[in-house]
């Protein structure tokens, strides 16, 4: 017979709050396109968009930046938009080489 599991827990806040468990629950960044009212995201705005970008050149997430879903994309379509246009790197400046993993199976 198959072994039956406990039942959840209600106060169980998984996911709801800060570093350690404990503490008020963490608030969500607010849109900052929202917050302007700014409709649709430039792609020509090059300093706007490079809040958007890693160190490495990656997009950020949305949990990240605090944007919302629709200007998230929006932010995306106009980061690809000016990478295209040579407006922004695809990727970062060449550093100091990094050690792959593969050189420490031999």
């Amino acid at each position: 017979m198959a072994a039956k599991s406990k039942p959840r827990r209600n106060d169980d806040k998984r996911g709801r709050s800060g570093p350690g468990g404990a503490g008020k629950p963490l608030r969500r960044k607010s849109c900052s396109f929202c917050k302007d009212k700014i409709a649709e995201v430039d792609y020509k705005n090059v300093n706007q968009l490079r809040r958007y970008i890693s160190e490495r050149g990656k997009i950020r997430a949305p949990r990240m930046t605090g944007a919302c879903r629709r200007h998230q994309r929006q932010v995306a379509v106009a980061i690809k938009r000016a990478r295209e246009m040579a407006l922004l790197p695809y990727v970062a400046e060449a550093g100091p080489p990094t050690r792959s993993r593969s050189g420490e199976r031999s």
